[in-house]
Formats: C-alpha cells, sequence, structure tokens
C-alpha cells in the first residue's frame, strides 16, 4: 500500500522533500542503532539523549561522510523559531537555507515511559499535546509541510501497544477533524520496525505530514530523576 499523501495536494517539487526527509530519517535511525551497538548509556532526560544523538553522532564528521550527509545537512540544537512561540529540538538545515532562510526541516523529541499511559499527565499525552499540536498550531515551522517525531522509549513497554495510546490521545483531541488523524506505519527504512507517519490540517488549514520514529533505548537508561 502507498502511503504517500495524494499528489493532488502537493506542489510539484514536494516529492523531492518528501524523499529527501525520508533518507535523512533513514541516517538518523542508523544514527540510532550505532548508539545501541557502542552500548552507550544515557541519562532520563530528553535534552541530553537528543544532544548526544545530534552532537555525537548525527554531526560527527566521519559518520556523516558515510551516510552522504556531508556538505549537505547540519543538525542544531534547540533554537527558537522565527515566531518566538516555540522552540525546536533539531532544526535540519539543508543547501536551500542559502536562499531561503525558513527552508529547514524540523524534528521534536520527547521521552516515552511506561507509567499511567492513559492520564492527562502522561508522556503519550505530551507526545501529543506538547508535540504534534506545537506542528498544528504554527508554533514550529513547517516550510515544506514535513516534519518529524521522535519518541524516547525511556522504559521496556509495548510500542504497538503504546501507539494505539497515542492514537486514542488523537482521537480524543482532534475530533473536530475529518478524519480524524492517527498514527499510520510505514516500511521506507530497512530492518527498523517502529516508524509511522500521520496527516494533520494546522490552524490556516493547510496539510502537513509528520514522520514519527519510536527509539528504544530502555536497555540504555542510567537510574536518575527524569526531567524534559
Amino acid at each position: 500500500m502507498d502511503n504517500r499523501i495524494n499528489a493532488n495536494s502537493f506542489t510539484p517539487s514536494s516529492e523531492f522533500y518528501e524523499s529527501e526527509f525520508e533518507k535523512i530519517l533513514t541516517g538518523i535511525t542508523a544514527c540510532y542503532k550505532m548508539m545501541l551497538m557502542d552500548n552507550i548509556k544515557l541519562p532520563n532526560n530528553e535534552n541530553k539523549i537528543r544532544d548526544i544523538l545530534r552532537k555525537d553522532y548525527l554531526n560527527n564528521r566521519e559518520i556523516k561522510d558515510i551516510l552522504g550527509f556531508t556538505g549537505k545537512y547540519h543538525f542544531d540544537r534547540e533554537v527558537p523559531e522565527d515566531n518566538d512561540i516555540g522552540r525546536v529540538d533539531i532544526r535540519i538545515i539543508t543547501e536551500n537555507i542559502l536562499t531561503e532562510p525558513k527552508a529547514y526541516y524540523t524534528i521534536e523529541c520527547k521521552r516515552l515511559d511506561n507509567k499511567k499511559l492513559t492520564r492527562k499527565s502522561c508522556l503519550n499525552a505530551k507526545y501529543v499535546t506538547e508535540g504534534i499540536k506545537r506542528f498544528i498550531d504554527i508554533k514550529y515551522s513547517t516550510y515544506y509541510s514535513i516534519n518529524g517525531m521522535i519518541g524516547f522509549v525511556v522504559e521496556q513497554m509495548d510500542i504497538y501497544a503504546n501507539i494505539k495510546n497515542i492514537n486514542k490521545w488523537l482521537n480524543d483531541n482532534f475530533l473536530d477533524e475529518n478524519p480524524v488523524p492517527c498514527l499510520k506505519h510505514l516500511n521506507f527504512i530497512e530492518d527498523f520496525e517502529y516508524q509511522y507517519y500521520s496527516i494533520h490540517k494546522d490552524i490556516k488549514n493547510k496539510e502537513i505530514k509528520l514522520y514519527h520514529l519510536m527509539f528504544d533505548f530502555s536497555a540504555n537508561i542510567i537510574e536518575e530523576k527524569a526531567s524534559s
């Protein structure tokens, strides 16, 4: 089944950018696998996990050479958006930014654990209300109408079952949308199970696509007080 958005809803160049972003996400997933192979120990802290992924892997010159990213992409850490409303976790700068300052991709990172999965205070709820919804509310730039989210799984859980929990939160928060958005499975990354996408309308009624990757770091987390 073809999980791409209908081509009629895209500009002529949109398929190129979708393909480019999938290539970037494939490289990010390769870095995640390297982290697992390196058996790197991680604190239970969203920002610190993100910074290790970004600094030690995504912006590592040797790794960028292997991935074919050198001279093409740079991964910035948390930066304020031009509208001063939101701060994105990872901004992916491309060659196009030289001619268009807003021409970058955005990735928002959120921790996911196994606690109180259906309560308003749970991390699943924050994944929706402080992650997905910020793209819908245009607190984060969506220049290409394509962006992503990464869930850092910090406790052992059934990730497939948890996707259903996230979809329940989407259903509860976006009942006025038709159809109600949900995370649907993708398979463009080889040998990686937890890849999804969702389609939304932002507050200006523009269609956007979000990719979702779930990185299971549960065996790598060191005991530390959790923080966002």
